[in-house]
């Protein structure tokens, strides 16, 4: 057993500064590294792997391993023991390294005489740069304290390497490639503009420091610099927020004033690294705790998180801010909180972050704003650079970085041609979707946030078909007081002005779980315990929310429409809690409504077999076109490999469609379609065909779709619809070629 390292942090920082200050290449500097943390932490081996390319690490320098391996051996994230780590961002340590699940052994290396391995992931700002390994022949579990001095000279590492010490001949990397990325649309819009990298990119010249008191000042005055900077952030746009806005803010504070991360700072600093480092080592342990976490809300939190810790990085002056993005600039990160995009409001073209989720308070600000944004594109920020050329293309959820010319050429074209559509859209914005043939068509829209209220005018919509009122839900911490619910709701029909409204009841579960809830196990979420089972099962969470509708309504007309219901039954039951929750305000003194009408989504095929007395009995119904091609298909509607292998105009689904729009009108039931399918002129037109007499839509989608009814005799489709059924011509080349002629005449 090898003797005990003197392996304090703040010894080994100590003298990692004084070999560091000698003269010397990044290899030079490197070696002296690896071989002061060996002596240091009495280990026979001590390697430093670097990013040398996209997911890809070198070994770069070692004391211990054959020195003919250094820039030769290399492990793609994943591979190996030293991919694994940094594809989990994650330490992991063995004493049986040989034994581990995922070892792999390189010849050229020499290590097959070590059997202990203990390796940490170089990280800054989320971003994995390499990863550090320490070795011994001997067996040994490797303490707590070795693998916390080990992770904080990591961080050191990591330092360096962004202020370019580490740079020169065969260390630079190539980043010059076009690169594409799949995420999903937040916020609608395109963008065509220049990468501006929302992180600080602050250099660390000097990580060390002795005066661990004189730190800790300075990170306490940053501190209260920046509660003075947030509580003046969030004070001017309180004024004409929404509810949903509102709470955003607030939580933004709550993080900013948290003793818990000061107190986290000051251990840091102790440590014997600066201020700026110690921001970025506790960051990066919250966000390796938070990113396991099940809870949703908590993950989304993260974000509010990563943005607090760079402006606290900016008030350290450890390095000049980044400065404020160029108009019409692409705000790209890894996670963005709502203060950042407060800070830019609309100079900004676009927003793209690597993570979040549409109901992130990111993404209701971006909303709010009218800034398109995409989430989810993975591992842009590790290869965008400032200046780099972006598209952003929200509407199908892509960005491209470093586009080629005929790429941005096509966006440009793309842009303007959209620019001219949005002309003619707007001109007929007041005019009703009536086809030649003289069949009108009610379109809707759909919106969850208060701030999209204004779209029903700006779009020239009818109404809004769907309200998702989860969203209310989804973003705050605890359960939204029932007051707090029938004030929303009651500001949501004064901001329609008339026009109708449908509001679903919560639809949680499956991807959607609030998080003061606790998420079930199941193996599949969205065949399992959701939307209407959930409100059945806690039914008092259901009437509260039946209460709150009915007192946000007052004596104004109220639809109340029940999602995902897969028998009569559940619909039958769910409405007599709400008649009863009526009957029983109206004892009680309240003004409810007269008008009430219920009625129910149609997402799931054994909905459509229904018998004739519920088609009768319903007031209205809603085919929720998303959930219900995924379950017509069996195709996971979150899954990129089979989602977009079915077509909407396929001759299966078209009959299945003309079947409940029949049975919707024999019965004398109004029957909407409400999903992205809803949006897109070939099925719109194909939806009209059917008997679909209400199409509800994303705010964007109603201008052309209305432009497209306005262009054909829905006759004409009729006829292809029947063609296609009846086995001949598919119908979305005929039905797109129709419009075509259209609208040349």
């Amino acid at each position: 057993m090898p003797p005990p390292a003197d392996i304090g942090s703040r010894v080994l920082l100590r003298r990692l500064r004084q070999v560091m200050a000698k003269p010397g290449d990044a290899q030079a500097r490197l070696d002296r590294i690896v071989s002061v943390i060996a002596v240091n932490m009495v280990a026979e081996v001590c390697s430093i792997y670097l990013l040398r390319e996209e997911q890809m690490l070198e070994l770069c320098a070692t004391e211990g391993l054959r020195k003919e391996a250094v820039h030769r051996t290399r492990f793609r994230f994943g591979q190996g023991l030293v991919g694994r780590i940094a594809a989990s961002a994650e330490p992991f340590a063995s004493r049986d390294a040989p034994r581990a699940p995922g070892f792999e052994y390189r010849p050229e290396t020499g290590e097959e005489i070590y059997s202990s391995f203990c390796g940490v992931p170089i990280q800054r700002l989320g971003k994995v740069m390499g990863v550090l390994v320490v070795q011994n022949a001997a067996a040994r579990d490797y303490s707590e304290e070795e693998i916390d001095a080990l992770e904080v000279i990591a961080m050191v590492i990591a330092e360096m390497a962004d202020a370019g010490q580490f740079t020169g001949e065969g260390f630079d990397l190539v980043r010059s490639a076009p690169k594409a990325y799949e995420g999903v649309g937040a916020s609608d819009g395109a963008a065509i503009g220049v990468v501006h990298l929302h992180e600080p990119k602050a250099a660390i010249t000097n990580p060390f420091t002795e005066d661990v008191e004189g730190e800790r000042a300075r990170l306490d005055a940053a501190m209260a610099s920046l509660r003075e900077e947030v509580d003046a952030l969030v004070t001017a746009d309180m004024g004409e927020a929404t509810a949903e806005y509102r709470d955003v803010l607030e939580a933004y504070r709550m993080f900013a004033h948290d003793k818990g991360w000061l107190r986290r700072l000051h251990e840091a600093v102790a440590a014997g690294v600066v201020a700026e480092v110690a921001v970025e080592r506790v960051q990066s342990a919250a966000r390796s705790r938070m990113e396991r976490a099940a809870n949703p809300y908590l993950r989304d939190r993260l974000h509010d998180l990563d943005d607090l810790a760079n402006r606290l990085l900016r008030r350290l002056g450890g390095g000049a801010p980044n400065g404020a993005p160029p108009d019409g600039a692409v705000l790209v990160g890894r996670t963005i909180g709502p203060g950042e995009l407060l800070d830019h409001g609309k100079r900004l073209g676009g927003v793209v972050m690597e993570e979040g989720g549409l109901g992130s308070h990111a993404a209701i600000v971006a909303r709010a704003l009218a800034i398109p944004m995409v989430v989810g594109a993975e591992r842009i920020v590790a290869e965008a650079r400032n200046g780099d050329a972006i598209v952003v293309d929200a509407d199908r959820g892509e960005a491209f970085l470093r586009p080629p010319e005929n790429l941005r050429i096509a966006y440009e074209e793309k842009v303007a041609l959209a620019a001219e559509a949005e002309a003619r859209y707007r001109a007929i914005r007041s005019l009703p979707a009536e086809t030649r043939d003289g069949h009108r068509i009610s379109l809707q829209i759909n919106a969850g946030l208060l701030s999209d209220m204004p779209n029903l005018f700006e779009v020239g919509a009818e109404g809004v078909g769907l309200y998702r009122t989860e969203l209310q839900f989804l973003t705050r911490p605890t359960l939204p007081r029932r007051a707090d619910q029938a004030a929303l709701y009651g500001r949501v029909l004064d901001a329609a002005q008339g026009a109708p409204v449908i509001f679903r009841t919560l639809d949680i579960g499956s991807d959607k779980v609030l998080p003061y809830m606790k998420r079930p196990e199941e193996e599949n979420p969205a065949l399992g315990w959701r939307a209407i089972r959930v409100g059945l099962d806690k039914p008092f969470a259901l009437k509260m929310q039946l209460q709150a509708l009915l007192r946000g309504a007052g004596a104004r007309p109220l639809s109340v429409m029940f999602p995902f219901v897969a028998d009569e039954a559940e619909f039958y039951a769910a409405r007599t809690i709400l008649t009863e929750t009526h009957a029983r305000l109206q004892r009680l003194g309240y003004t409810v409504t007269t008008e009430l009408k219920v009625g129910a989504m149609l997402e799931t095929p054994s909905l459509a077999y229904a018998s004739a007395a519920f088609f009768r009995e319903v007031d209205f119904l809603s085919v929720g076109g998303n959930d219900l091609m995924q379950f017509f298909f069996a195709a996971d509607r979150g899954n990129e490999r089979v989602r977009r292998r079915y077509d909407a105009l396929s001759a299966p689904f078209l009959s299945f469609l003309r079947r409940v729009a029949s049975r919707a009108s024999a019965a004398g039931t109004p029957v909407s379609f409400c999903g992205e399918a809803a949006g897109r002129p070939e099925e719109a037109l194909a939806l009209a065909a059917l008997g679909f007499r209400s199409l509800s839509m994303r705010p964007a989608s109603v201008g052309r779709v209305k432009y497209a009814l306005r262009s054909v005799e829905l006759g004409a489709v009729r006829a292809i619809i029947e063609e296609a059924m009846s086995g001949g011509a598919p119908a979305r080349p005929a039905i797109g070629a129709l419009l075509a002629r259209s609208a040349e005449l």
